[in-house]
């Protein structure tokens, strides 16, 4: 299966995360997703102004695992939660501290927060969306479950408190126990933020108790001499995002695969080169041979004949090696990626980005497009540039099951695309209008002039055939929204 959720990143960049999630049962899993993306023609955005290296300049892709799902009760009270796994990591390093046992019990805090994180996040999601009758338990059990989850955490510290830990192994736990604090605050406040949209009369007691949490992090953190936000300290507000930046960069760490990323197909391209100056040598010899036969050696035709094999014998060989690149990129990626889970294959992605002729966007794609017209469609107001960009995955779900102790759904890739390139031609952001006014005959207001950028996305998974079409406007001053159809 395959689900993607496409937002704004920043105000120049979008960001799609695509998951490919691997059937339990089928030891090999192929997807394919593409990305038709159509340009609007008053960008300039075609295959002479924007080339593959634009492109990829402009793409910054990672992939990593999907994040093992649990639920916050889970964590907190189940008997097979992260802390078993905690637990023993724990155990066996504070008996025997070896290479082995000290990179087993920093992995398992890595995941405990980045599976604690993901599920902070769905539980405020849930409450966020509940009825207002349900609203007091859930907001209670989050604060119970939350409290409880970082107790027990905090309670791991005993056991390895002995002297065979050294001051490294216990600054990883450290920079845990930061980092949840840290999360289970931020979650408390978005929390707050989502039921205030709601009702706000209505949630003061539940504000009331997820702050009563948020000040007993706060007070924790400022006793552990973990930094904290400042109302009045910009300085140390910079440091403290610098800081948190890099925790978060940290704690997600072994998430992200270890990939190989190399020119795909480059064995066929050399061939197929070798075969284009082949043909030419065919050519320039074959002329100077019949030549020679005809006129003899040292003669003014022969002369000539060389000549004009030696000028056209370059045009050949290049007009070949265009011919067969040509050939080559429609049945051959850009790119080939092989992902590895400390040095074991899982399997492996492939990409590649082309424009594509209109005529040649499948019909299928096109009706998805759903392109109303103002004017003639042969109007050059009105036309229309597509790049299409073709990835492929594989992932062979018992390698990646033996790659870890967790249940491993598949892995995300996510795909940041830049759009600073695509606005250069654009006017001016904010655009006059008019509008009658009684005193002074007319007031002007302002608009935004939008760019409309379509995306059609085609997915593919054994029975799972989808398209999915969004819509991103964008306006001089960036990224302004992205709507789903």
């Amino acid at each position: 299966m395959i689900e993607e959720v496409i937002k704004i990143h920043d105000r120049h960049s979008a960001e799609i995360k695509v998951g490919f999630v691997a059937r339990k049962k089928k030891k090999d899993n192929l997807f394919s997703f593409n990305i038709w993306m159509f340009l609007p023609g008053s960008l300039d955005i075609n295959r002479h102004t924007y080339s593959k290296a634009d492109f990829y300049r402009d793409t910054k892709s990672n992939i990593r695992l999907i994040t093992p799902v649990y639920i916050l009760r889970d964590i907190a009270e189940g008997g097979n939660s992260c802390f078993t796994y905690l637990e023993k990591s724990f155990t066996a390093l504070a008996s025997s501290p070896t290479r082995t046992h000290r990179t087993a019990y920093e992995y398992q805090i890595k995941m405990f927060l980045s599976i604690l994180k993901s599920s902070l996040r769905e539980e405020v999601s849930h409450i966020s969306a509940a009825a207002d009758s349900d609203l007091d338990y859930l907001v209670y059990n989050f604060i119970m479950y939350t409290s409880r989850i970082a107790e027990r955490y905090r309670a791991l510290y005993k056991i390895i408190n002995v002297p065979t830990i050294d001051t490294p192994m216990m600054e990883v736990f450290r920079y845990g126990d930061e980092f949840m604090s840290n999360t289970i605050e931020f979650h408390c406040f978005r929390l707050i933020r989502n039921l205030k949209k709601r009702n706000p009369e209505q949630i003061m007691q539940q504000q009331t108790s997820l702050s009563g949490l948020i000040e007993q992090e706060i007070s924790y953190r400022q006793e552990k001499n973990y930094p904290v936000a400042s109302l009045h300290n910009r300085r140390n507000n910079n440091d403290l995002i610098y800081r948190l930046s890099t925790l978060k960069k940290y704690a997600e760490s072994h998430l992200f695969l270890n990939v190989d990323k190399r020119k795909d197909g480059i064995l066929i391209e050399q061939l197929l080169y070798s075969l284009a100056a082949g043909i030419s040598m065919i050519f320039a010899t074959v002329v100077a041979f019949s030549v020679q036969q005809k006129f003899g050696n040292l003669t003014m035709p022969l002369f000539v004949a060389l000549v004009v094999s030696y000028m056209l014998k370059d045009r050949i060989k290049d007009f070949a090696r265009y011919y067969f690149a040509h050939k080559l990129g429609s049945r051959y990626f850009d790119h080939k990626i092989k992902m590895k889970i400390r040095h074991q294959p899982i399997g492996w992605e492939r990409e590649s980005m082309d424009f594509i002729s209109p005529n040649k966007v499948p019909p299928e794609i096109s009706k998805t497009r759903n392109r109303t017209l103002f004017f003639n469609s042969n109007s050059a107001v009105n036309t229309e540039k597509v790049l299409l960009y073709r990835t492929r995955m594989y992932i062979n779900r018992k390698k990646l099951d033996q790659s870890n102790s967790y249940t491993i759904e598949g892995v995300n890739s996510i795909i940041r695309f830049n759009v600073l390139q695509l606005m250069r031609n654009m006017d001016n952001a904010e655009f006059p209008l008019y509008c009658p006014d009684e005193k002074e005959g007319y007031q002007v207001v302002y608009g935004d002039k939008l760019y409309y950028i379509n995306l059609v996305i085609q997915k593919q998974h054994d029975e799972q055939r989808a398209l999915q079409r969004y819509r991103i406007g964008i306006s001089r001053k960036g990224i302004q929204h992205i709507e789903k159809f």
